[in-house]
């Protein structure tokens, strides 16, 4: 099976490419070094000769509403066109959990963009929503953080270990088209708050983590259960414990 990649070098996109390239599937990592650029358009007509499967892993530069609406709407237009006129029968696209609902936040009205794009396009397709993986924890606590204290809301909180988000691109993109929305999240469910508490103790970080209500995921407001799936979701196997101890090898 061929398959393209747009973003193949990021950080579920390079796991996914190695991934499908162990189960024997022609991959093409497609990047502007190669000349394949989904922003432009360049190369995509001949990349995308002969594909099954192109998986959209793109991801905007920039979180402004402007630039990150410019950047969703130029490259799903491109890639949409690109993919039907080469007749590929499977669109994978990874989404965030909460787009629909987090629509006061510019880059979510971007995603959500992107993901009508491909569900109007007429192409066969799933879109794949993640929660928060478990590597943006310690960015949150970063940026949270005033003196020696951490400030973090109690929102309901998920996240997912970023190679079972990759295992999760892999799989969903060689069976068929699902024409529908998944959601997919960590094992765990816990306060956002205790997400950060442990992993700052499990660092032996000196900080001190302080849970407020204020429904604010990196200064946004947010709903209390909004970064949580809403309804059915499949379950990664890594917990944030499993996680942790494994960063720190």
């Amino acid at each position: 099976m061929k398959i393209l990649i747009i973003g193949a070098t990021g950080l579920i996109g390079s796991k996914v490419a190695q991934k499908l390239q162990s189960l024997g599937h022609s991959v093409v990592a497609g990047s502007s070094s190669i000349g394949i650029n989904a922003l432009t358009g360049d190369g995509l007509e001949e990349a995308l000769k002969e594909t099954d499967v192109l998986i959209d892993l793109i991801n905007s530069p920039s979180f402004e509403e402007g630039p990150a609406v410019d950047f969703f709407t130029r490259t799903g237009n491109n890639l949409v066109a690109a993919a039907k006129a080469a007749d590929v029968k499977h669109y994978v696209i990874l989404s965030i959990v909460g787009t629909d609902v987090m629509q006061n936040i510019g880059y979510m009205k971007a995603k959500k963009i992107q993901e009508d794009l491909v569900k109007e396009s007429g192409i066969p397709y799933t879109i794949i929503r993640s929660t928060q993986f478990h590597e943006f924890v310690p960015v949150i606590a970063d940026i949270a953080t005033q003196e020696n204290r951490v400030h973090v809301s109690t929102l309901d909180f998920q996240p997912i270990a970023a190679e079972d988000v990759a295992g999760f691109v892999t799989a969903l993109s060689l069976e068929p088209p699902l024409n529908d929305v998944v959601d997919i999240a960590g094992p765990e469910r816990e306060d956002m708050s205790t997400f950060t508490e442990n992993y700052l103790s499990a660092r032996k970080d000196q900080r001190m983590v302080v849970p407020n209500d204020n429904r604010e995921y990196i200064g946004i407001a947010v709903p209390q259960s909004a970064l949580v799936p809403a309804g059915v979701a499949k379950l990664g196997n890594t917990t944030f414990a499993q996680w942790i101890g494994n960063q720190t090898l």
